[in-house]
């Protein structure tokens, strides 16, 4: 099998949606299967042993670590000389609408992911778009797949309540060896609590819509530390926010690994999470998770097993749920055994053997070429429609970037 996988982000961009083509990359390896990555931006060009094609693109305004793709005229080109089965599509927006044109014109089948709130984001970065357009755009990029694969009830849910047909439900897998309670570390507790003081983390991009401010809701609680690790364009804003918070930066591999394992509560605050893999990791370190009420946390958190819920946005409930389990050695510890039992069947290998059995079976049947509605001159239409502000962007931003990856750069093979 061949696959090409067309995503909007890629490293040296480190988020959910990099994560997840990661382990996709790397379960392709484990299988035998051949792939080729398109990303924009300018990073690595190979992955796994696969070639990674990288695109033109922009900075955010704002938040210039985060690429945004432009237009790329060779897609057609590219997918015709490499040839795959099957293109999936990650977390589909400007490229991956140029890919679903492309791959239609190919007669190449499409699996889209949808992960990222797309219609949110544009809304809190101000990128000149309306919710309704944006999710009309969606709805046609997701209507060319032949199917969409969704990471959450809360994410299918909200595709199927806008029109998007054939979704189904494809979770995200966690590494169980990496994310694992033995990582646990006595000395990097006493360094951050060196009164013995329970340890509650948040562990995610620093950004407003995270809410990361109701953290200060626990400054109250007593015998408590508060730690923080990532970064984001809301860090320093958040650190004369929050002078009681120890903020670790940016982590990753066995260091993050050390600082799941070694919390003794989690905190999620953001609530427009279409699945939240970082309280996955949690879970699997054996660490209770404290979320907000709201999208692809209600499929991860046990309510009185695994974690709490507190209604989004309010400081005075997260407060109350972190005194309570905080007072409550027993049910903390019940509930740290409960966490990683209810990820142990969530691996990657698993996860990604879920995957390969969504392609072979698009792959079987060829019934969506027939019943597809799209029109490949409605998706390009679309998708110029929703790159002009793209463009736009582009603009503002080439006064004072030069962007290298506007320079063609040829495949590796």
């Amino acid at each position: 099998m061949r696959v090409a996988v067309v995503t909007e982000s890629f490293l040296p961009q480190v988020n959910g949606v990099t994560n997840s083509v990661l382990r996709v990359c790397e379960q392709f390896a484990r299988r035998g299967i051949d792939a080729m990555v398109i990303a924009p931006g300018p990073g690595p060009t190979e992955w796994c042993g696969f070639p990674v094609v990288r695109t033109p693109s922009v900075p955010l305004p704002g938040y210039r670590d985060f690429r945004l793709a432009r237009p790329y005229a060779g897609m057609r080109t590219l997918l015709r000389e490499f040839d795959p089965d099957l293109v999936h599509l990650a977390s589909p927006a400007v490229l991956g609408a140029q890919a679903a044109v492309a791959a239609r014109k190919l007669d190449i089948p499409v699996v889209a992911v949808y992960q990222t709130d797309l219609a949110g984001f544009a809304r809190r970065y101000h990128l000149g778009m309306t919710e309704d357009a944006i999710w009309r755009w969606l709805r046609s990029i997701h209507g060319s797949a032949a199917r969409t694969l969704a990471p959450s009830s809360a994410a299918m849910q909200q595709l199927q309540s806008v029109g998007v047909e054939r979704v189904r439900r494809w979770r995200r897998g966690v590494d169980l060896d990496k994310f694992n309670p033995r990582h646990r570390d006595a000395i990097w507790r006493h360094r951050h609590a060196r009164e013995g003081e329970l340890v509650v983390g948040y562990v995610g991009r620093l950004a407003h819509e995270k809410q990361v401010s109701l953290l200060g809701s626990l400054h109250d609680v007593p015998g408590v530390k508060v730690v923080v690790a990532g970064d984001g364009p809301a860090r320093r804003q958040l650190e004369r926010q929050l002078p009681n918070v120890h903020f670790l930066g940016f982590q990753n591999g066995p260091e993050l690994a050390r600082t799941f394992a070694s919390l003794d509560l989690f905190v999620h605050t953001g609530p427009h999470e279409t699945f939240c893999q970082a309280a996955q990791e949690a879970l699997a370190s054996g660490v209770p998770v404290i979320a907000p009420s709201a999208g692809g946390l209600l499929d991860l958190v046990e309510p009185g097993r695994t974690g709490y819920f507190f209604a989004p946005g309010s400081a005075l409930e997260l407060a109350d749920c972190v005194r309570e389990l905080t007072s409550d050695s027993a049910l903390r510890c019940a509930m740290s055994g409960n966490a990683r039992r209810s990820v142990e069947g969530r691996s990657w290998n698993v996860v990604g053997g879920q995957l390969v059995r969504h392609y072979k079976e698009v792959l079987a049947d060829d019934a969506h070429r027939a019943s597809s509605q799209l029109r490949d001159t409605h998706i390009r239409g679309l998708a110029h429609h929703v790159a002009a502000p793209w463009c736009g962007i582009c603009r503002r931003g080439a006064r004072r970037h030069t962007d290298p990856s506007r320079r063609p750069r040829s495949r590796r093979t």
